[in-house]
């Protein structure tokens, strides 16, 4: 398996992964507007040739000394092996030498086993956002916002 930075022609591969992952997919043209937008990046972990393999990926934005993860996606067969943890490890890096320091994430306040991932790699509830996932007929769900210092020093 390989981590590595994913680029906008990969994004059809990243929205596949993405649509296996979530029940609202992030359509490729999304995923490429957010990765050649201002302070936009992305990692992914491949398994084989770049980009037929993918396992994950997470797609983050820094400007002005914050970052955010914008979606962590891996695809379900390949959960439970540390793959987020590595791209969240790896983003948070990456946001530190891109200036950044402090991360930010929304996360739907039932999403468990993300709540875990995230607060594991030291992310801390910071604030709710009311109603910020639509879920179709279901009644919207809200969000977690979290929080994590780089340790990046002046």
């Amino acid at each position: 398996m390989k981590l590595r930075g994913a680029w906008s022609h990969e994004a059809q591969a990243l929205s596949a992964v993405h649509a296996r992952a979530f029940d609202h997919a992030w359509s490729a043209p999304d995923i490429v507007a957010l990765i050649d937008g201002p302070g936009g990046f992305a990692l992914l972990v491949e398994q084989g040739a770049p980009a037929e393999g993918v396992l994950g990926f997470i797609l983050c934005r820094a400007i002005a000394g914050e970052a955010e993860i914008l979606t962590l996606a891996v695809d379900p067969p390949a959960r439970r092996r540390g793959l987020a943890r590595a791209l969240v490890e790896a983003a948070a890096g990456a946001a530190q030498m891109a200036g950044a320091d402090v991360m930010f994430l929304e996360v739907a306040h039932d999403n468990l086993p993300a709540i875990g991932l995230y607060e594991a790699a030291g992310f801390a509830r910071t604030g709710l956002r009311k109603a910020y996932y639509d879920r179709g007929a279901a009644p919207a769900a809200d969000a977690l916002v979290m929080r994590r210092d780089l340790g990046r020093k002046a």
